[in-house]
């Protein structure tokens, strides 16, 4: 099992920078692929960025690419979300997730794939 915080939400500018931090327990973080996941009102849930358990392969939402990097340190238990470029359409809460462990989704990233859930860090964008 692994249980997932995430921390670094705020208020920003449009046009302003954020990373966000996902910190995992457990020791066997290493073996899982870790995805976000935002949520802005009245709006369901959507994938933004995934990397898998290495750190070598990433993933994201046309709606972020190239302004969004995701990574990892498995030796801190923690995967990032540097925000870049940041839009008022970002502004949601934004949660990290994990699939079971050694599972990457063979097509797109969806919360049913998802295993592990946090408790999600609010980030809203001013303009």
């Amino acid at each position: 099992q692994v249980q997932l915080v995430e921390s670094g939400g705020g208020l920003v500018q449009a046009g302003d920078s954020l990373r966000l931090s996902c910190a995992a327990s457990g020791r066997t973080f290493s073996t899982y692929a870790v995805a976000w996941f935002r949520q802005a009102p009245g709006k369901e849930r959507e994938f933004v960025a995934a990397i898998n358990w290495s750190g070598r392969t990433s993933y994201y939402a046309s709606s972020v690419k190239d302004r969004f990097t995701i990574s990892r340190d498995n030796a801190k238990n923690t995967v990032y979300l540097q925000m870049n470029s940041l839009k008022p359409e970002d502004t949601a809460v934004y949660y990290c997730a994990a699939p079971p462990p050694w599972t990457v989704p063979p097509g797109t990233w969806s919360t049913a794939g998802m295993e592990y859930w946090g408790k999600g860090a609010l980030v809203t964008v001013s303009s």
